[in-house]
């Protein structure tokens, strides 16, 4: 959770919504967060400011269930404002072995609100729809010249549990600090379990501040994914790969997962089948005169390609494919650049909506009226998936995308490509090719 700036509106007023990102009713949301699969359903929360088209500091809870990562059902409020909380940011759902359920968020009270507080919350039905305030339990530690303290990521270590918090010093040090638990009420300081200055450069910058910092584990690599954030700027999501031992994390590598200037906050969660998952917040996609903005981004399932951290859109995804239609305003498409360059070009009602190009090692996306953004492309196919105003990029080097016009037209490529149209419910007779260019 961080002081953030909204983006500009990307539908005219005409409230082209997304059918496949979730965004507020109304409002603005930011981070998601306590993505969990629970009693045959999903629950999501995320941060949310109603009556607000841009971030404030009285952040809430959000809360929705969906049967599956894309088909989402707003619920009431789980944490607002008051009882000593200014505001409700960034944190961690947690389940006991016992059956019981925690939250751990940031708790911030003006005017400090750059250092939280971890407080805990826990639900009062079954359904969690509402949840009863607990104590703060833990407060930023002394001595370490803090200037932001904020974002609890919690797991199981051992037969006990493990706390990251995303810090910064006045100096330009990013950390996380670790505490551990036994029964997850009483948390000890563990000290810092990884750090990196701002200077650091090579392979990657990784910015003065780790914003919401995720630890997990794959095929017996730990991974710790992370937002980028700098003198007050959200930049991207960057991430280490390397081992966690007692509680401290050595990357053997440091990498860049998001380009551009709209994915940040991931969320990591295991979904129903326990394969590992994140889940962004978008930045740019608004539309102010209809009262919203902001939105989340399809859900990505995670791989490591030796130092690389890959992640692709879900599977739940293709389940929404239906038939052809390359003029669909929402669609899935595997593209295969020709090697030697190759130009996709998106077509709104009036003119173009997106241009996405590759070459020389660089896939750029290019829109109407907003900065070129780009990143890595080491040849392979892309995915493209647009949803309305949304556009997201995947591929095995990272991830790009953000806000366009509604597309109405795709015009042919010199590579190959496959495209699906994309539906609100579950596709019943998913397609396989669809729609081919040459």
């Amino acid at each position: 959770m961080r002081l953030v700036r909204s983006g500009a509106s990307t539908t005219g007023g005409t409230d082209v919504r997304p059918i496949l990102h979730f965004t507020a009713a109304s409002g603005w949301i930011n981070d998601p967060h306590g993505i969990t699969f629970h009693d045959g359903v999903y629950h999501l929360f995320h941060q949310y400011v109603p009556n607000s088209t841009v971030w404030a500091p009285n952040c809430h809870w959000g809360h929705a269930v969906g049967g599956d990562l894309l088909a989402w059902e707003h619920r009431p409020v789980a944490l607002a404002p008051g009882e000593g909380d200014d505001g409700i940011w960034t944190g961690s759902l947690v389940r006991h072995d016992d059956g019981s359920t925690r939250i751990l968020y940031t708790s911030v009270v003006q005017p400090g609100i750059g250092i939280g507080r971890i407080r805990v919350a826990t639900p009062e039905d079954d359904s969690w729809t509402t949840w009863a305030k607990g104590d703060v339990l833990i407060e930023a530690p002394a001595g370490l010249d803090l200037i932001a303290y904020r974002d609890p990521f919690v797991m199981r270590d051992g037969e006990g549990w493990r706390m990251f918090v995303g810090a910064a010093d006045s100096v330009g040090l990013a950390m996380a600090l670790t505490y551990t638990s036994a029964d997850l009420e009483h948390w000890d300081y563990d000290g810092v379990a990884v750090s990196r200055s701002t200077g650091e450069t090579e392979p990657v910058w990784t910015g003065a501040l780790w914003e919401c910092p995720q630890f997990f584990e794959i095929e017996g690599r730990w991974i710790m994914v992370s937002s980028i954030w700098d003198d007050d700027v959200l930049h991207h999501a960057g991430y280490g790969i390397g081992q966690l031992v007692e509680g401290r994390f050595e990357a053997d590598s440091w990498g860049q997962l998001s380009f551009g200037d709209s994915y940040y906050a991931p969320s990591f969660f295991r979904d129903r089948e326990g394969r590992p998952c994140l889940m962004f917040w978008m930045r740019g996609v608004s539309d102010p005169a209809e009262g919203w903005a902001s939105c989340l981004s399809l859900p990505y399932v995670l791989s490591v390609h030796g130092d690389r951290l890959v992640a692709e859109p879900h599977p739940d995804v293709n389940g929404r494919r239906g038939p052809g239609g390359t003029a669909d305003s929402t669609f899935d498409m595997l593209w295969d650049p020709a090697p030697d360059g190759d130009l996709l070009v998106l077509r709104s009602q009036e003119a173009e909506s997106a241009v996405v190009s590759v070459r020389d090692g660089i896939l750029r996306l290019d829109r109407p009226g907003q900065k070129s953004v780009q990143m890595p492309w080491t040849q392979g196919s892309v995915r493209v998936v647009v949803d309305g105003p949304v556009i997201e990029i995947a591929s095995v080097d990272g991830l790009l995308g953000g806000a366009i016009e509604p597309v109405r037209q795709i015009m042919p490529t010199q590579g190959e490509s496959r495209t699906w149209t994309l539906t609100r419910t579950v596709a019943s007779g998913r397609a396989g090719r669809s729609g081919s260019s040459r």
